[in-house]
């Protein structure tokens, strides 16, 4: 049985998929939606509200970025507390039964065969459909930087985090050190490099398979939710990157990276 209905929303939203712009932008955690069948998984009301079921804020400023560029943008449609769509499928937590301090009864004790329905219905059409566009564009020989968009939240179990934004990057620094030296031009701006989280191959997804793997030049940016919760802080924040960004479009052309 389909853990969607045929009435409830899709796993994945896709905006301008025949884009040519150089920008490919991904919002992992962009809702905080549950598939009817599962209910609230236990979880109380007001914790829906919290960054434990997603990315606040995150949605509306990629957004923000694909229309500027009009670009293509793939998010996801169900909250990471169902499945973490930049999780991978062998990790544990990719449904967690404890986030931060708040547990989630239900998913815990799931069989291997209810871990794999919400697999197969939100995380690999997800995926899929990331990785369909980025073959489409390959196909085109189309020059792509790969942008996922997250945020964070302003105190984590107790310990407050002086970072606006991050930028998280791997083995392949070269858009991180670009958008990291233009950030470190405004002096009232406390920017973070690879902190308050590591991107790595065993806690992310999006960046290691879909970036690194076709050598795509990329970057994961975390903006503080406090920043963006509200319409003005995103829109600060999308106009604060779109000239920076372009400058990540001229460089990378410049270099062939």
């Amino acid at each position: 049985m389909s853990l969607l209905a045929p009435h409830e929303l899709p796993a994945v939203t896709v905006l301008h998929p025949d884009s040519h712009s150089p920008f490919f932008f991904t919002c992992d955690h962009a809702s905080r939606r549950v598939p009817a069948c599962l209910g609230d998984l236990g979880v109380p009301a007001t914790e829906w509200a919290r960054h434990i079921a997603w990315d606040i804020g995150a949605l509306a400023v990629a957004e923000l970025l694909a229309a500027h560029f009009s670009a293509t943008l793939v998010a996801t449609g169900y909250s990471r507390l169902v499945i973490d769509c930049n999780r991978q499928l062998w990790r544990h937590d990719c449904i967690p039964e404890l986030s931060e301090l708040t547990p989630v009864p239900g998913n815990c004790n799931l069989t291997e065969a209810e871990r794999t329905r919400r697999a197969e219905a939100l995380h690999r059409p997800y995926h899929d459909t990331i990785a369909s566009l980025l073959d489409a564009r390959a196909a085109l020989r189309l020059p792509t930087v790969y942008l996922a968009i997250h945020s964070f939240t302003p105190v984590y179990k107790g310990e407050h985090r002086p970072w606006q934004i991050a930028m998280l990057s791997n083995r392949d620094r070269r858009v991180a050190e670009i958008l990291m030296r233009e950030l470190q031009r405004e002096t009232s701006l406390v920017v973070g490099d690879n902190i308050p989280y590591r991107l790595t191959d065993e806690t992310d997804y999006g960046v290691p398979v879909h970036a690194e793997r076709r050598g795509l030049p990329h970057v994961l940016i975390e903006l503080r939710q406090d920043e963006i919760e509200h319409p003005e802080g995103q829109r600060r924040w999308a106009d604060r990157l779109v000239p920076l960004l372009e400058i990540v479009a001229r460089e990378t052309a410049q270099t062939g990276i």
